[in-house]
């Protein structure tokens, strides 16, 4: 009998594939001095409650105290999520992992009256603080911030009301996320070799790009049985948690829902708006690959479970991960010597932990915090996938790496409008240096579908979501109900829209608005689509040899938060609220959509 191959517990893990994470903390006793006092700090800040107008020199000692308990509570939390997530059968960081979590909700509590106490200050007086002590002037971009929402912050005793109706307004988000994660039941299905297999939200995507046109029909129309049975239910959900936002809006007087999110980040609608029209401008385009799509896959009939199937067949690459450190660092060779020269420190100084183990969390981050490295948790497998993955990080990685060198503390980090940026542009140069590098008409072919997928995937299918998600915020503001089969009429057309004519029209596509967790999380996901855009144009401007584009890329990776986020991609070469950038990125899938229609004939007639 064949014994299936066990996972390595985590002691057995070679040390050089684990991350160093003793560099935070030496030991877990060390940890808790930390603890005690950042629990002594939540007590004692309340003493800079209703000081902070008195003087420029109270004003900073509140800034620096203010600051300091966020710094350490972020050293503590970061050590026991890593620790967790390295084996998350292991009990004792369990618990610790749950107790700096508990810590967080303190630290969140204590300090919850900073910055409203900053924003009640007359911004004269707060010029004249600056003016008296030189020490703020540092804090100026903190305060403009700050100071752009002065509009929308409410009374105290409104605030206060608001802020304890906080569980009652994510209700309907988290019902949705129980119900996606836990309660819904999902059928067993067949993989390729008719082995019986549970259906999940994961296992759905793996089967998804089965080559068995069976094993995909089958997961895809099993999968919105199920939904459909809940369809009222999660429409409830959903427009529920569309009401709560546009009713946040409003009390806060906002123009709309979208305009009070993208205002937390500083980002004008322009940005956005932009984005839906060039992508819609460019839908041909899309139509085209999905065509080519039906073509080489030779079916009477193309349908939504036939659009992640790979169209070349197996891979033609695979990497170790020694093999991918070789060449990710040919790769990257573009980004400098500077840049290169971290990349080689986070091979060698174990920023990175490589293999997966029995307990490990599943997946790809980057992590860490101003005071540690940059740490990376990958679950290696040798594929293509796994070298992007690991590029993909070592791009937020780099970016972090280069923040926290170059920006005091209270800029030391980023946006998530910035971050996708960075690690797309690592995934973009990693495809120039593939397609630059290998002459094999298979190995070309492969490589081609892997990006255009990946463009598909993240600029238009992204765009599609958002484009939905303000059609239903827009819905409910004028008191239009979504129901269910509305909710589904919209989705349907415009998933039809998207992707043409050469695409089945599936009943079941119609509810996949229903199993989606991003139209929770209120105007974000236009960010992924905006990251890969922005990162096509910097990537090209670089791997070409562009004067200054270069300098201009790692004075972004510089500047974390110390400047609004157009602003600091206007200095990088990129203007997001016009289209040129958009425009940069369709003209590189374009060129890559023609080479793949010329390569395709030549292979498949082999």
């Amino acid at each position: 009998m064949t014994v299936a191959k066990q996972l390595p517990k985590r002691e057995e893990v070679p040390e050089n594939l684990t991350w160093d994470v003793e560099k935070i903390y030496g030991s877990d006793s060390l940890f808790e001095e930390d603890y005690k006092k950042i629990e002594e700090s939540v007590v004692t800040i309340a003493n800079f409650k209703g000081t902070l107008s008195q003087d420029s020199t109270t004003m900073l000692r509140g800034l620096e105290a203010i600051l300091a308990l966020e710094r350490m509570f972020e050293k503590v939390y970061v050590y026991a999520n890593l620790k967790n997530d390295q084996d998350t059968e292991n009990s004792t960081y369990q618990a610790l992992n749950a107790r700096a979590g508990a810590l967080a909700a303190k630290v969140s509590a204590a300090i919850s009256w900073f910055e409203p106490e900053i924003i009640a200050i007359p911004e004269d007086t707060l010029k004249q603080f600056m003016s008296d002590n030189p020490d703020l002037k540092g804090y100026r971009h903190f305060f403009d911030s700050l100071l752009l929402e002065k509009d929308h912050v409410l009374s105290h005793a409104e605030e206060t009301l608001l802020a304890g109706a906080g569980d009652i307004f994510s209700a309907s988000s988290k019902t949705f996320e129980i119900l996606n994660n836990a309660d819904l039941k999902f059928p067993v299905v067949q993989d390729e070799q008719g082995n019986d297999v549970q259906l999940s939200q994961g296992i759905y995507g793996v089967l998804l790009e089965s080559t068995s046109r069976d094993v995909r029909e089958q997961a895809f129309k099993k999968l919105y049985e199920v939904y459909g049975q809940f369809q009222n239910t999660l429409a409830s959900t959903l427009s529920s948690h569309v009401k709560v936002h546009n009713y946040s809006a409003q009390v806060r007087r906002y123009k709309s829902a979208r305009d009070a999110s993208l205002s937390n980040n500083q980002i004008p609608e322009i940005v956005y708006n932009t984005l839906i029209d060039q992508v819609n401008k460019n839908l041909p385009l899309l139509h085209r690959y999905v065509a080519l799509r039906k073509k080489i896959l030779k079916v009477e009939k193309l349908h939504s479970y036939d659009l992640y199937t790979p169209i070349t067949g197996e891979p033609a690459l695979s990497y170790t991960y020694d093999e991918a450190k070789s060449e990710a660092l040919k790769a990257l060779d573009k980004m400098g010597p500077d840049y290169l020269s971290h990349v080689q420190e986070a091979f060698d100084n174990r920023w990175i932990d490589v293999v997966e183990n029995q307990g490990k969390r599943s997946g790809a981050y980057s992590s860490g915090m101003y005071d540690t490295a940059p740490y990376m948790l990958l679950n290696w497998q040798n594929n293509v996938n796994n070298f992007y993955t690991l590029v993909h990080e070592m791009g937020h990685s780099i970016h972090s790496y280069y923040t926290h060198h170059n920006q005091p503390y209270l800029y030391g980090d980023y946006p998530i409008f910035l971050a996708e940026i960075a690690s797309t542009t690592n995934e973009n140069t990693l495809t120039h240096y593939l397609l630059e590098t290998q002459t094999d008409p298979k190995v070309r072919a492969f490589l081609l579908n892997y990006y255009l997928d990946g463009f598909k995937g993240t600029i238009f299918r992204q765009t599609q979501f958002a484009e939905f998600e303000h059609w239903i915020h827009e819905e409910d503001a004028v008191g239009n109900p979504l129901t269910a089969d509305k909710l589904s009429k919209y989705y349907a057309d415009l998933n039809q829209k998207y992707y043409g004519e050469s695409l089945e029209r599936d009943p079941e596509i119609a509810m996949e608005w229903s199993r989606i967790p991003h139209f929770y999380y209120n105007y974000y996901v236009y960010q992924y689509a905006t990251g890969f855009a922005a990162a096509t144009t910097l990537s090209e401007g670089i791997t070409s040899g562009k004067p200054d584009a270069l300098e201009n890329y790692l004075n972004y990776l510089k500047a974390g938060s110390s400047d609004f986020p157009v602003d600091v991609m206007k200095k990088a070469g990129v203007d997001m609220t016009k289209s040129a950038y958009l425009f940069n990125a369709f003209t590189v899938f374009e060129a890559r959509l023609n080479e793949l229609e010329a390569l395709l004939p030549q292979i498949l007639e082999k």
